[in-house]
């Protein structure tokens, strides 16, 4: 199992950072990396709720499997390369009403072997990158829209 962390400081109560990442169809609007995405379940959003994301010719299903309102969501990331056997996406806030940390854990499983480790480091690498453009995309557009 590989396990990659990025956080950032966002200069806004913790109350309104989770109102953006509860809307959870809504990636597009402030994820500069993801072109498309919309909400694919009916209903509110809880565990099990599914929104799709395109990503260039990539789509992804993203599957809620952790729902604490205000305080954490975590989601599967299915239609990665078939080498990954599993990935999921736990995005965590911490803070007061004036600043709020902003946590971003995937864990990427690839399989236990030597081979299999180094591509989830590879694998690893990649979704930082992109858990890094979240980041940056979600303290933008909440510090520009104050």
């Amino acid at each position: 199992m590989t396990e990659v962390r990025e956080s950032v400081e966002i200069a806004r109560p913790k109350a309104e950072v989770w109102a953006v990442l509860a809307d959870f169809g809504a990636l597009a609007d402030w994820a500069p990396n993801v072109d498309h995405s919309w909400l694919a379940s009916v209903g509110d959003v809880e565990v099990g709720a599914v929104r799709r994301v395109q990503v260039g010719r990539n789509a992804l299903l993203e599957r809620v499997v952790e729902w604490h309102p205000g305080e954490s969501l975590g989601y599967e990331l299915e239609g990665l390369p078939p080498i990954v056997r599993s990935a999921v996406n736990r995005w965590s806030l911490e803070g007061d009403d004036g600043s709020t940390t902003a946590v971003l854990t995937t864990a990427i499983d690839t399989g236990s072997r030597p081979p299999q480790r180094a591509i989830g480091r590879v694998v690893g690498r990649t979704l930082a990158k992109a858990s890094r453009q979240m980041l940056d995309g979600l303290k933008a557009h909440l510090e520009q829209s104050s």
